[in-house]
C-alpha cells in the first residue's frame, strides 16, 4: 500500500479539553438526550426513528429494510414489533406501571394482552432485581411469545393483594428489520469498518453512547480534506442486525475491510476496556492496544471468551473480519448495565463521550498514517546540514531528536509505523511530525 499525500486529518492536540473535542462531547450528549425517549427494539418504528435522526448529521446514510421472514445466515428475520400503549392497573384503579412513563416497564417484544389477574397470577409476568431494588431491569423475549412488565423490586414488594388489569396494546406483524450504512470514500477501496447497534430503549452507556459516537466520528471523517482509506459506518440492531448485514455484504467486507471496531459502551468516565478480535493479532488489535497503552495504560484487557456483542458475528469462523472493541466500562461489568440506572446523568457524560471520541480519532488517524518507512540513505544520515540536529554537541543536546534517530534506525521498510512506535516506546502520533519532515528531506520513503 502506498500513500502519495501527506495526511492532514489528525484532529489531535494535547488535551481532551480542546474546544473541538469538548464541543463534540456536548453534541453527542445532546443527541443522546434527544434519542433517549424513543422505544427502540430489534425491529419497529422506534428503530427507524432513531436511524432517521442519526442520518441528519450524516448525509448519504442510507436505510436498508430486510423483510420479516427472510433467511439471514442461520437465522430468520422476526416479525416487526409495534407498541401503542401498555399499563398495569392496580386494585384501586390507579396505574401501577405505565409504558408512557418508562419504556423499560414493558418486556421487550411483549405480546399484546388485556387480562384481569390476581397478584399471585401476575407475579409470573413481572421482572425485577432483588439485588438492585430501585432499578427497573431491561428484559426481552425476542424469539418466544410472552407478555410481561418490568419494575423495581421495591415497588414489586409493595404491591397489595387484589385484582390487577394488564393491558398491552402491541402486535407482531409482517414488516422488516431496519439498518443503515454509509460508505465514505477514500483514496483506496480498502475499508475501515465501524459498526454500532441501535436497539436498546432508555439506556445510555450500553446503547446510546455507541451510535452517538459513531455519528460524531462520521461527521469528522466526512470533513477531512483527504482520506487514505474508505470508511464503512453501519448502524443496526444488535446480533440479528449484524447477522442480516453479513448476509448482504459478506464477500465485499472480506475483500475490502482491513480493520474495524464494534462501538459499544463508550460513554462513561470510569475505565477503558479492550476486547480483541478472535484472531487477536489483527491490525485493529494492534492499533487499539497501542493507542490504549499511551492514552489509558491502566485499561482492562479482556479475552475473546468475554465477547457478547456483534463481534461474535463479525469474527465468527468463515467470516473472520478483523474487528476489535474498544470500550469504557465493558457491557455486563458495571452495576447499572441493562437497568434504568444506566442513564445520562450518573453514567454517561459529555466528558466521557469526548474522551472516547479523542481515542477513536487517534486510532483512526494511526490507521491512516500507518505506512512502512524506508530509509533512503546508507548509514546514519547527516542531520545537521538538514537542520535536524543541534550544531553544538554537549550533554543532553540530542535528547530532543532521539525519536527522530530511533525512527530512522527502525525504518527498514519491513516494520510499519505502529511497530516502530512500539519499538520506540512512544505514541505513534509523536512520530508524525518527524515522519513528515524526513519525507520532505528525502530521508524516508513510505510504502
Amino acid at each position: 500500500m502506498t500513500s502519495s499525500a501527506t495526511y492532514h486529518g489528525d484532529g489531535h492536540g494535547d488535551s481532551d479539553s480542546e474546544p473541538e473535542v469538548t464541543a463534540a462531547g456536548q453534541a453527542m450528549h445532546a443527541l443522546a438526550r434527544r434519542l433517549w425517549p424513543i422505544n427502540r427494539s430489534i425491529t419497529g418504528p422506534g428503530l427507524r426513528q432513531t436511524l432517521h435522526a442519526l442520518s441528519e448529521g450524516l448525509p448519504g446514510l442510507s436505510m436498508i429494510e430486510i423483510p420479516s421472514g427472510t433467511h439471514v445466515l442461520d437465522w430468520r428475520v422476526p416479525p416487526e414489533w409495534r407498541v401503542r400503549e401498555a399499563w398495569l392497573q392496580g386494585p384501586d384503579g390507579s396505574r401501577v406501571l405505565d409504558f408512557a412513563h418508562s419504556n423499560l416497564h414493558l418486556l421487550g417484544y411483549s405480546m399484546g394482552v388485556d387480562q384481569s389477574l390476581s397478584l399471585a397470577e401476575l407475579q409470573a409476568h413481572l421482572h425485577s432485581l432483588p439485588e438492585q431494588p430501585d432499578a427497573i431491569p431491561y428484559v426481552t423475549s425476542y424469539y418466544q411469545k410472552r407478555w410481561g412488565f418490568c419494575l423495581s423490586h421495591r415497588l414489586r414488594q409493595s404491591l397489595p393483594e387484589g385484582q390487577y388489569r394488564a393491558f398491552i396494546d402491541a402486535e407482531h406483524v409482517p414488516g422488516s428489520l431496519s439498518l443503515a450504512e454509509l460508505l465514505i470514500p477514500g483514496q483506496s477501496q480498502e475499508e475501515i469498518f465501524l459498526s454500532t447497534y441501535c436497539c436498546h430503549p432508555s439506556m445510555a452507556n450500553n446503547e446510546l453512547s455507541g451510535p452517538c459516537l459513531l455519528n460524531q466520528l462520521g461527521q469528522w471523517l466526512l470533513a477531512l480534506p483527504t482520506r487514505r482509506y474508505s470508511y464503512r459506518l453501519v448502524f443496526l440492531p444488535e446480533m440479528i442486525g449484524s447477522i442480516a448485514y453479513l448476509s448482504l455484504r459478506l464477500k465485499q467486507l472480506q475483500q475490502r475491510v482491513i480493520a474495524g471496531f464494534n462501538l459499544s459502551c463508550v460513554g462513561d468516565e470510569r475505565a477503558y476496556s479492550f476486547l480483541p478480535s478472535r484472531a487477536g493479532n489483527t491490525l485493529a488489535d494492534r492499533v487499539a492496544l497501542h493507542a490504549l497503552a499511551h492514552t489509558a495504560p491502566d485499561f482492562q484487557r479482556y479475552h475473546w471468551r468475554d465477547r457478547g456483542s456483534d463481534e461474535s458475528n463479525y469474527c465468527a469462523p468463515g467470516v473472520d473480519l478483523p474487528i476489535a472493541s474498544v470500550m469504557r466500562s465493558k457491557y455486563g461489568t458495571y452495576p447499572e448495565y441493562h437497568t434504568s440506572l444506566d442513564d445520562l446523568e450518573r453514567v454517561v457524560t459529555a466528558q466521557g463521550l469526548a474522551q472516547s471520541y479523542r481515542l477513536y480519532q487517534r486510532m483512526l488517524t494511526a490507521l491512516e498514517r500507518n505506512v512502512r518507512p524506508r530509509c533512503l540513505v546508507l548509514g546514519e544520515p547527516q542531520l545537521g546540514r538538514r537542520g535536524l540536529y543541534p550544531s553544538l554537541s554537549q550533554k543532553g543536546s540530542t535528547r530532543d531528536v532521539r525519536q527522530l534517530l530511533d525512527l530512522l534506525s527502525y525504518s527498514d521498510g519491513k516494520l510499519d509505523l505502529i511497530a516502530i512506535a512500539q519499538a520506540c516506546a512512544c505514541p505513534i502520533w509523536e512520530l508524525y511530525p518527524w515522519l513528515d519532515r524526513c519525507r520532505q528531506e528525502q530521508l524516508l520513503a513510505c510504502d
